[in-house]
Order: C-alpha cells, then sequence, then structure tokens
C-alpha cells in the first residue's frame, strides 16, 4: 500500500508541475506589449507638432506655443521661443530658438534648443518644399534629431491643400521617459481641410495618411499603416480620432485608435482582441 499511495503522490505532484507550467507559459504567452505603439504615436505626434511650428514660425509668431500670459492666471511666461527669418538667401531659412533650458509652452510641454527650417516659397504656395532639422532641440527632456521634408503639392479636387511629408528621424528617450532610442520613417500625405481661409491657427484640421516603420525604444522593429486618416485639430494637443496598424517584427498587428472626435490623451491598443488604452505624451 506504502509504495502504491507513494506512486499515486509523485503522479499527483507530477500532474500538477505541468498543469502549473502549461498556465505558466499560456499567461508568460499573452502578448500585451503596447511599447511599440506608444512609441510610434510619440514619433508620430512630435515630428507632427515640429510640423506645426514651423508653419506657425513662418508667419513670425508661435501664439499656439508660447503665450504671453499662463492660461491658468499664473502671471507672465517667457515667450519661450526667438524666431528669424532670413529671406535674403536662397533657400530661405528660419531658426525658432527655444533657448538653453527648458521653457513650458502653452501646450504644457517643455522645450528647449533650436529648430532649423528652409524653404523654397510660402507654406501655401504649390510646390514649395520646407526642410526641417534640430540643433539640441528637446522636448520634455526628449532629443529629437533627423529631418523632416514638407513639399505642397497644390489643391485636391475638393479644393484643400496637400503636403508630401517625409520624415527620417530619431528620439533619444530620457531616464525619466524610459530611456532608449525610439528611430522613425515615414511617408505620409497631410490634407488642409479647415481653416486655411482664416488667419488664426486654432481653427486649422488637418487629415494625415500614409505609412511608417522604425525600431521601439526597446529596439524592436515595427511597421505601420494608416487605415482611418488620423485627424489633427491644433486646438487640441493629440489626434483626436483615426486608426493605424502596427506590426511589430515577430508579433500579432496592434490595432492604434484615437477615439472619436474628442480631444484628450487617451487612445486603445488592440492586441489579439483585448483592448488596452494608453496615454498619449
Amino acid at each position: 500500500m506504502k509504495s502504491k499511495n507513494v506512486f499515486k503522490y509523485i503522479m499527483v505532484v507530477a500532474i500538477m508541475g505541468m498543469l502549473f507550467t502549461s498556465c505558466k507559459k499560456k499567461q508568460d504567452d499573452t502578448d500585451n506589449d503596447t511599447s511599440a505603439a506608444g512609441d510610434n504615436a510619440l514619433a508620430e505626434g512630435t515630428y507632427n507638432d515640429v510640423h506645426n511650428i514651423a508653419d506657425q514660425a513662418s508667419t513670425g509668431t508661435l501664439s499656439s506655443y508660447t503665450p504671453t500670459y499662463n492660461s491658468n492666471e499664473k502671471g507672465l511666461l517667457s515667450t519661450c521661443a526667438t524666431v528669424n527669418i532670413n529671406t535674403t538667401v536662397t533657400p530661405h531659412t528660419i531658426t525658432v530658438d527655444f533657448g538653453s533650458t527648458n521653457c513650458l509652452c502653452v501646450d504644457g510641454r517643455y522645450r528647449r534648443g533650436i529648430i532649423n527650417i528652409t524653404f523654397t516659397g510660402n507654406y501655401r504656395d504649390s510646390a514649395s518644399t520646407h526642410t526641417i532639422s534640430f540643433t539640441n532641440y528637446y522636448v520634455n527632456d526628449n532629443q529629437v534629431l533627423g529631418t523632416k521634408t514638407v513639399t505642397n503639392l497644390g489643391r485636391n479636387s475638393a479644393g484643400h491643400s496637400v503636403f508630401s511629408i517625409s520624415v527620417n528621424g530619431s528620439i533619444i528617450k530620457s531616464a525619466a521617459n524610459g530611456g532608449g532610442t525610439i528611430t522613425w520613417t515615414s511617408t505620409r500625405q497631410r490634407e488642409w481641410i479647415a481653416g486655411e481661409s482664416t488667419p488664426t491657427w486654432s481653427d486649422d484640421v488637418y487629415l494625415i495618411t500614409g505609412s511608417a516603420s522604425g525600431t521601439n525604444a526597446h529596439g524592436n522593429t515595427f511597421t505601420a499603416q494608416i487605415t482611418i486618416p488620423l485627424r489633427r485639430e491644433l486646438s487640441c494637443h493629440h489626434f483626436v480620432s483615426g486608426r493605424f496598424d502596427l506590426t511589430p517584427t515577430g508579433k500579432a498587428t496592434r490595432t492604434i485608435d484615437f477615439g472619436n472626435g474628442a480631444c484628450d490623451d487617451q487612445a486603445t491598443v488592440t492586441i489579439n482582441g483585448n483592448v488596452y488604452n494608453i496615454t498619449l505624451h
């Protein structure tokens, strides 16, 4: 009897071990990694933001980024950025200098360093090209590197101005933001669907389509394709709607959804039918 009991005990332990291992493996195999989606969204937003800064700087002002007064009534703020425009050289140049120390802008982000823009004509002129680069430029202590080229393609059948946009860049994340380096290349089209006829920037609305690829801060590669145009309203700091599919190498495609038009810092990532919430930075 003792030998039979021992045998039964060993069998029970073995089966429990197999079940535990199976459950653990199933749990460990759950694909819930949203880091590539978050890093892609950070790159998307950062380089889109630089585009908006360049657009505003071309008029000599950065009213959407550097107010004279704090909207929370905390008194005077530094104007943060100095804009210099030189049209005596070809191509023309613009520098946007946020200074060497962090400055809090109206959108709640800290910036320092210089954005350099060269351009062949006005932003609204068909066939004009703007090329953007950086000198020690940081946003929330993340260093932004690389180049962005914007070409005005004229108007589409709806009468909207359309721009071709290419980015070859990287973002070195600060230790406080998790560290690591994001690399990002993209080819985009940007359609100006509202606000073009007014002199103010806050009513401007763009739809963005296209694809991208890169590596996240952990060194994992990915590709991305916009499936529903990303809607950017300059009155909001983030995309308010739109969707793209992102596929990390060796993993399932993630679907990132920016919502139904609400201005907030939230998006969802769907992986294998599971939905995860992420906060945009």
